[in-house]
């Protein structure tokens, strides 16, 4: 488990135990999901996780030996992993970079894009709930389980939109001044943000219209800076 100087991966760490060992791992990973969206890390408390889960502190120890850091690390990282893989596919299914949208469409596959990675907030809605407290926590989360969040999510799926920002660039479609990685954020803090901030992660949803209307307004912003004339 990803956990101190030992940052490995959720994936890499059950190799390493049996079926069954694995099993009840990712059972207490799943309940803690839902204790640590609703509480945060500072305020959830092993007794709670333990109880949520149905289990004793000792047995919580046994197969988490870092404790709350431990198992914190390994629910984010494993959310993560499956937030980026939704990700990476919607942008792969609508921005390929070895196949641009027609000029007369750049606006519609991009809209269409901000769409479906702010769809991905209310899929995943748990995963969205740790992000919150992370980013209200950030002072109290143990600096290898932010690093290795950042890792497991957030920089893959930058880097895919870095790669669909320069396949649009070379084009011609759009001109991303020598930054594809500045474009790429850019379009996602123009695209999402206000949707983000204004429904919390989307604990409370906006209405249809008010997204489509962040949604193309962020979308149009994004050309005005971007798109080449």
């Amino acid at each position: 488990m990803v956990v101190g100087n030992d940052a490995r991966t959720a994936a890499q760490a059950q190799c390493e135990v049996t079926p069954r060992k694995l099993a009840k791992r990712i059972a207490l990973a799943k309940s803690a999901c839902g204790v640590f969206g609703r509480e945060g890390y500072a305020r959830a408390s092993v007794d709670a996780l333990a109880a949520a889960a149905g289990v004793s502190t000792r047995t919580l120890y046994n197969h988490f030996p870092g404790g709350k850091a431990e198992l914190f690390a390994t629910v984010v990282t494993w959310t993560s992993g499956e937030v980026r893989d939704a990700h990476l596919a919607k942008v792969r299914a609508l921005l390929d970079p070895a196949l641009p949208p027609h000029p007369d469409n750049l606006e519609r596959d991009l809209t269409a894009l901000a769409r479906a990675l702010v769809d991905v907030m209310s899929e995943h809605s748990d995963h969205f709930a740790l992000v919150r407290h992370i980013h209200a926590e950030a002072d109290h989360v143990p600096s290898e389980v932010l690093e290795a969040w950042k890792e497991a999510g957030p920089r893959p799926v930058a880097r895919a939109l870095a790669d669909a920002m320069a396949g649009l660039a070379a084009a011609g479609l759009i001109d991303v001044h020598g930054d594809p990685d500045l474009a790429g954020a850019h379009f996602v803090t123009l695209a999402s943000q206000s949707i983000v901030q204004q429904s919390h992660y989307g604990v409370l949803p906006l209405t249809e219209e008010e997204t489509d209307r962040l949604l193309t307004g962020g979308v149009a912003a994004f050309l005005r800076a971007y798109r080449t004339t």
